[in-house]
């Protein structure tokens, strides 16, 4: 009597039988409201009060004895109708669906969704028809539905925005998604309008509400079986995994076959427990029901949250719901454990949709990996390797992402112990077992992925394999760098690394839960020495994220002693911080200082080190500076101690003054760049008072040499010291002299620091031991100068006038010394035969010096006798023969000089000092320095000149503008060094604008991109896009036009190329002629991918009306020449390099770059083909107007005159009009003739194109990939047509698309003629021979000699076929496989034949083709 009266508060005996039979036939999607009298008072306390009364009888607690009345005899007995209750029930629980239900009738509805499923889970429900399909769904649903979600979902939003998007939401254009976009736009709406106020309080009753329903649930699954209800089952899995994150567990959760349910508090263990129910065999099969299970435990590993309908979004990675992945891991982990060999086929299957949904996050990535990882232990040998095997073809999919996460399973596998094969494991999966294999397969195989993502994210597995604890890593990474190493080739099955385009296109709604099969044929073969020139030149590999991984596996092979240390490799480093990426220059600092900690004691590593970190505090970025000076301040700076304190048994104090000795030595080079690490120093006060004391400390030592080298850097800008130390050493130095040239300059820098801190005596004693030296004339040239401006600091006084009184006396009085020895040599007849070179260089260079200081001082005779030395040693007649010297010529009054050539060098860079003093000196001496230019075949004297007309360019800028042309042709020297020398200085007035791109300056420029010394080439490449483009971005763009005149010497048009040449210097920079045509094109096609998109749409329109229309309107005449450039000037408009990136870039393939998800992937191709057919059109549009009409022109000059220039045109013609294949006739309407030419040539493109997508379509084996190095193709290509209903096929992509018609073929001008012969055989016939005469559709079998045999092939579980079909030919036999397709290689000559009276249907089918 007590259930009765539990049940009265629901007046079940008011509700009238219309209302209940108008529910039922509604079958519960919608009721009418209850009469006004029945109303609820305590609805909570009252459902749960009526849950306790029927508990009892599902729980077999009472009722046991067979005297005691079922439930449903006392709802008989009591006149309570079933239907009547089920119909209340499923009121209230359709009350708590709508957003706006208050806080109370969402509680109701949980209870009442509780009571349902509670009276299911009672013997004899079914009997008395309590079941209703419909209403069960509904009420697993009601927790969604109860428990608010807007906050959850605006959560949810974030993730989705794709890192390469705009931050906005797509959505895809498809038709068929329309519906399901209106329906999201609903549920937004609806959203919106959810403004109900649900306290804390609430929420802690509806959690309890939930909990009431789940534990309903799971008594009924105890006692209600699901077996004949497979969607019902499905439902309460997706319930269930829903509730896996619902909150935050304490502690870890257990798993146990048998649990009590009671006893359980938490909803997430409530949920795993009624997951484990599901798995049993009474509510399905067993199979299946791991499938629907595993299904919807995938999304919790992903971190995903899948709704009802569409597709899943990515939750935040936060603490919870990482939370909730290692638990489902741990969930799944039991379930192998207890199911054992029934579940190992799930969970394959679980691991392959892992991962092969996989997004590009690296956050999700990386613990997704984990995830593969940790299930796999659960898998046994034979199991492991069979993965082992799906992963590795898998690691090579067309698609970017799953090629990421491939590698990231393997770094994580590698963490692993290694298995050992076992009895039972076949042999041809023993090789995927070992470690080696995920190295040298997986994480080294995609050295030279096409995808610079991969390639970076390979390069730095590679460099975290020697990182891992585990040896055998290492020992792997070892293997393949070792001389000794023997060639690893795995022959694998499939292509060239795609997966079967069905898979491709495949969605997270509609690929079914069953295996992946994957088909791939590569051989990955690597050798040592192809493996190290490959990372080098990875290191200079135009992405800069490849580059920057390519650093650190370099790195971490030298750290780990897997490759040699050398000076090659290590100046790779060192280069690098230099790039022009920022985080490439950080990256490259950072390997140095790496790799310096763990080889301090390499000479080789120190000086490498100096040679990046120092050069980087004169960086362009100022961050790049901050990190050289942290570099510098944490090696040298903070390890100077007192020379009491210093042991050679510490390794970083060692370091320190290893350094700061080869700073002295090998690396003085360095010496500017290091000072202006102690120029910020200083101004941060780091220089203290005992830094200075430690210092000194040390010049008397062994490490003087660094020592005096630190003084020099900080003497200036220290605070007072005791200069006693200092003046000793001076005085040691004077005396003895066997102090180093450069430890001697150091010293006198020093004095030059503290001179102001000086009394006077000390001063002018100094001072005279500076005069007597120089006065010698014995001293090395770097002491001179460091002496001279030594003795002009100790002179300098309080006013100009003293200080200049000074200079005058002391540097005066070296310049008479210097003229009186010069004269006795030069004016006496015998004195050049007893020469003292170096003696006369000494002063020569000393003159050049304090000339500087004394200008006064230097007179014309000293003048005279200087120029004398730089007399040319050549015949007078000559020189006054050349057209270049048609002004004065001031140095041909001497007879032909006889001075060494090292002494006319050193003569001219000091008459060059004179005339930076004095501008009528230097009028009057750059003819002679052009003369020097052009005459003089000394390099050093050549070299000098270079480098004083670019200083007095830089003082006397008009003045030597005029002679920049006789500069820019050094360009063109015979020497390397003179062309480097001039191209760098060249660089720097451009840079400082003392120069501008005036007459042939920009051409004799672009002209060293076809230097023949690489180096030359390479650094006029980098000046030029990132050094002068930077400053000028028309630059390129404003000069093109005349480049095609120019570098075809092309002088008769009106305005291009009419700047004056000599020609000496028009024959040393032309690339005239068909065998410098190559040299020509490649300039070419460097400015034109330096051109934005606006400068090469406008390019095309200049080249239209600036060349070809000169053509047409005959301003030009098509003689030789002007045919040479109307041909030239259509290979530059077929050039791929002036086609719009926006049309040339291939839009929504996928695989290129990373996809977010198919949504994000769609939405990107969308945008990208509305861009490209906007831009088409007005691109089409100015074709139309502005090209064809003088094609159209040019095509009946040219054909009047029987010009060769026809092939070209037409060639150009018939590239272009591929992208308007059905425009042809509309285009050319006004020249019938040449639309039906042009169509006839497309169709035989076409045709063409498909005998050999034909013959591609008849092989069984991919496209070997190129160079031996693996490489994956784009989703298009290699592609199969497979007998599936999933997606459509894509159709083969030909790997040539070059044209093919012998008379208008592109690449056949390229050839040489034995191959030029061969391709014009293909273009007639098909160079195969065929076994047989017909093969039936279907049936082509045949396959080339070197392609292998079969295919990776998958068994689905349970399923008759599998997700993804094999692509084996449904025609083929066994006795098949001897079919064999020969190959004619190009360098073989074409067999004749045997001639038989048959003819091949394939040609016969072309032969009708051609005749229509």
């Amino acid at each position: 009597m007590e259930l009765i009266h539990a049940l009265e508060f629901l007046k079940l005996k008011e509700v009238s039988v219309g209302w209940v039979d108008a529910v039922w036939d509604f079958e519960f999607t919608e009721t009418e409201p209850l009469d006004a009298a029945i109303a609820i008072k305590n609805g909570s306390v009252e459902f749960q009060t009526l849950y306790n009364r029927l508990i009892p009888y599902v729980t077999d607690t009472e009722g046991t004895d067979a005297a005691s009345p079922s439930v449903w005899t006392v709802f008989g007995d009591n006149g309570i109708s079933v239907k009547s209750l089920v119909a209340v029930l499923s009121y209230f629980v359709l009350g708590g669906k709508s957003h706006t239900a208050n806080a109370q009738q969402r509680i109701n509805a949980l209870q009442a969704a509780s009571l349902y499923l509670l009276l299911l889970g009672i013997p004899g429900s079914v009997v008395n028809k309590v079941f209703h399909q419909i209403l069960f769904d509904t009420c697993l649903n009601t927790v969604s539905h109860c428990w608010p979600q807007s906050s959850v979902k605006k959560r949810k939003k974030d993730p989705l925005k794709s890192s390469q998007g705009d931050g906005k939401r797509s959505k895809p254009h498809r038709k068929d998604n329309d519906r399901d976009n209106d329906e999201m736009e609903i549920d937004e709406d609806e959203e919106q309008e959810e403004e109900v106020h649900l306290s804390p309080q609430d929420l802690l009753k509806m959690r309890e509400g939930v909990v009431l329903l789940v534990k309903s649930v799971l008594h009924l699954l105890l006692k209600f079986p699901l077996k004949d209800e497979p969607l019902s089952a499905e439902n309460c899995v997706q319930m269930f995994a829903k509730l896996t994150d619902f909150e935050p567990v304490i502690g870890e959760l257990t798993f146990g076959a048998r649990q009590e349910i009671d006893g359980m508090k938490s909803l997430p263990q409530l949920a795993y427990y009624g997951l484990w129910l599901l798995c049993s065999p009474s509510h399905g099969d067993e199979k299946g029901s791991l499938s629907r299970v595993f299904h919807r435990i995938l999304y919790v590993i992903l971190m995903m949250d899948k709704r009802d309908s569409g597709q899943p979004s990515l939750m935040m990675p936060t603490q919870a719901v990482l939370a909730a992945r290692d638990q489902a891991v741990h969930f799944v982990c039991h379930i192998v454990d207890e199911l054992k060999e029934p579940a190992l086929p799930v969970l394959r299957i679980l691991l392959q949709h892992i991962c092969f949904r996989m997004v590009d996050k690296t956050d999700y990535r990386m613990h997704g990996a984990q995830a593969v990882a940790r299930l796999l232990t659960k898998m046994p040998c034979a199991g492991y390797a069979s993965f082992i095997k799906w992963l590795f073809d898998y690691s090579r999919h067309a698609k970017v992402t799953y090629r990421m996460f491939a590698l990231d399973i393997a770094m994580v596998l590698l963490e692993q112990p290694e298995r050992e094969g076992d009895e039972n494991l076949a042999p041809e999966l023993v090789s995927f077992l070992p470690h080696k294999f995920l190295v040298h397969n997986m994480v080294f195989g995609r050295r030279s992925d096409t995808s610079p993502t991969v390639r970076g994210h390979a390069l730095t597995c590679l460099a975290q394999c020697l990182e891992l604890p585990s040896m055998n890593a290492t020992r792997c990474v070892k293997e393949l760098f070792s001389t000794t190493s023997a060639q690893t080739v795995l022959e694998s099955d499939g292509s060239n690394g795609s997966l079967n385009s069905q898979t491709t296109q495949k969605t997270f709604k509609t690929l079914p839960f069953k295996t992946i099969e994957i088909t791939n044929n590569e051989n990955a073969s690597f050798e040592s020495k192809e493996t190290m020139a490959l990372l080098k030149c990875r290191v200079s590999d135009p992405k800069t994220n490849v580059r920057k991984s390519a650093l650190q596996a370099i790195t971490g092979l030298l750290k780990h002693n897997v490759i040699m240390l050398s000076e090659v490799t290590l100046a790779v480093l060192s280069e690098r911080t230099r790039d022009p990426a920022l985080s490439v220059k950080k990256k490259a600092l950072q390997c140095l200082m790496d790799l310096l900690a763990s080889h301090p004691e390499s000479n080789m590593v120190q000086k490498a080190w100096l040679r990046g970190v120092v050069p980087a505090m004169v960086d362009t970025e100022s961050s790049v500076q901050e990190k050289a000076l942290e570099c510098l301040e944490q090696t040298i700076l903070s390890q100077v101690k007192s020379h009491s304190s210093y042991s050679y048994r510490d390794a970083h104090q060692t370091l320190t003054w290893d350094l700061l000795g080869l700073l002295c030595n090998d690396c003085q080079d360095l010496s500017r760049y290091f000072s202006r690490a102690f120029t910020v120093w200083s101004k941060q006060n780091k220089f203290t008072e005992a830094f200075i004391n430690n210092l000194i400390s040390h010049t008397e030592a062994e490490h003087a040499a660094g020592a005096w080298l630190l003084l020099s850097k900080v003497a200036s800008s220290c605070p007072l010291f005791d200069y006693g130390k200092i003046l000793d050493a001076w005085d040691d130095l004077v005396r003895s002299k066997n102090f180093t040239v450069t430890t001697s300059c150091h010293i006198l820098c020093v004095i030059g620091d503290i001179c102001e801190h000086l009394n006077e005596d000390t001063k002018c004693r100094i001072v005279e031991d500076i005069m007597t030296w120089l006065k010698i004339f014995d001293m090395p040239l770097e002491v001179i100068s460091a002496s001279v401006e030594t003795l002009c600091r100790l002179g300098k006084a309080e006013t100009i006038v003293d200080t200049q009184k000074f200079l005058n006396e002391h540097c005066g009085e070296l310049v008479s010394l210097c003229e009186v020895y010069l004269s006795g040599v030069i004016l006496n007849e015998n004195g050049a035969e007893n020469l003292n070179e170096d003696l006369v260089v000494k002063h020569l260079y000393t003159l050049g010096v304090v000339s500087l200081h004394c200008p006064s001082k230097v007179g014309k005779r000293i003048v005279i006798l200087v120029q004398s030395v730089l007399t040319s040693n050549v015949d007078v007649h000559t020189a006054e023969a050349s057209e270049e010297l048609a002004g004065s010529q001031p140095l041909t009054q001497f007879k032909p000089s006889s001075m060494p050539s090292t002494v006319r060098a050193h003569a001219v860079v000091t008459l060059g000092k004179f005339c930076l003093q004095h501008e009528e000196l230097t009028r009057k001496y750059l003819p002679a320095f052009a003369r020097e230019l052009e005459m003089c075949r000394e390099l050093a004297v050549r070299s000098n000149v270079v480098v004083v007309m670019c200083d007095l360019c830089m003082r006397y800028t008009n003045m030597v503008d005029r002679y920049v042309p006789n500069v820019s042709a050094c360009l063109r020297d015979k020497e390397p060094l003179i062309r480097k020398q001039t191209l760098t200085m060249l660089t720097n007035l451009l840079q400082e604008e003392f120069v501008k791109w005036k007459g042939s300056l920009f051409f004799r420029f672009v002209t060293a991109l076809v230097d023949p010394d690489p180096s030359i080439a390479s650094l006029c490449e980098y000046c030029l896009v990132h050094q002068l483009l930077k400053k000028n971005p028309v630059m390129f763009s404003q000069h093109f036009i005349e480049c095609i005149f120019h570098f075809n010497s092309y002088e008769k048009h009106n305005t291009y190329n009419k700047f004056p040449q000599t020609d000496s210097e028009r024959a040393k920079f032309s690339l005239k002629g068909a065998q410098n045509k190559e040299k020509r094109f490649r300039i070419y096609r460097f400015l034109l991918e330096n051109f934005t998109d606006a400068q090469r749409f406008n390019i095309t329109i200049k080249i239209c009306q600036n060349i070809l229309a000169c053509f047409v309107d005959g301003e030009l005449l098509l003689d030789a020449d002007g045919a040479a450039v109307l041909g030239e000037t259509f290979g530059i408009l077929s050039l791929k390099e002036i086609k719009l990136s926006a049309l040339s870039g291939a839009a929504g393939l996928g695989g290129d770059e990373p996809q977010e998800d198919e949504q994000m992937a769609m939405a990107k191709a969308v945008m990208e083909v509305a861009q490209k057919k906007a831009i088409s059109q007005v691109q089409k549009k100015v074709f139309i107007e502005s090209m064809i009409p003088i094609i159209i022109h040019l095509k009946s000059i040219l054909e009047q005159k029987r010009s060769p220039v026809l092939k070209d045109l037409m060639g150009y013609l018939q590239l272009t009009m591929q992208d308007y294949r059905g425009e042809v006739k509309e285009f050319f309407a006004a020249d019938e003739q040449l639309a039906a030419e042009l169509e006839y040539n497309l169709k035989m493109y076409e045709k063409e194109l498909e005998t050999e997508a034909q013959m591609a379509h008849g092989s069984i084996g991919g496209e070997a990939s190129s160079g031996g190095l693996p490489v994956v193709g784009s989703p298009a290509a290699d592609k199969r047509f497979l007998p599936t209903g999933f997606a459509t096929p894509q159709p083969v992509v030909p790997s040539h698309r070059g044209l093919l018609t012998p008379r208008l073929s592109q690449s056949d001008r390229r050839l040489p003629p034995q191959q030029r012969s061969w391709v014009r055989a293909t273009s007639d016939r098909v160079c195969t021979t065929l076994s047989g005469s017909v093969k039936p559709k279907g049936a082509i079998n045949d396959r080339a000699i070197s392609t292998p045999q079969g295919n990776v092939n998958e068994v689905t579980f349970g399923e008759g076929v599998s997700a993804i079909f094999s692509d084996r030919g449904t025609g083929s036999k066994m006795g098949d496989e001897g079919c064999v397709l020969h190959l004619m290689s190009p360098e073989q000559q074409t067999p004749v034949p045997k001639q038989w009276n048959v003819q091949s249907p394939l040609n016969q089918k072309r032969s009708r083709r051609i005749q229509k």
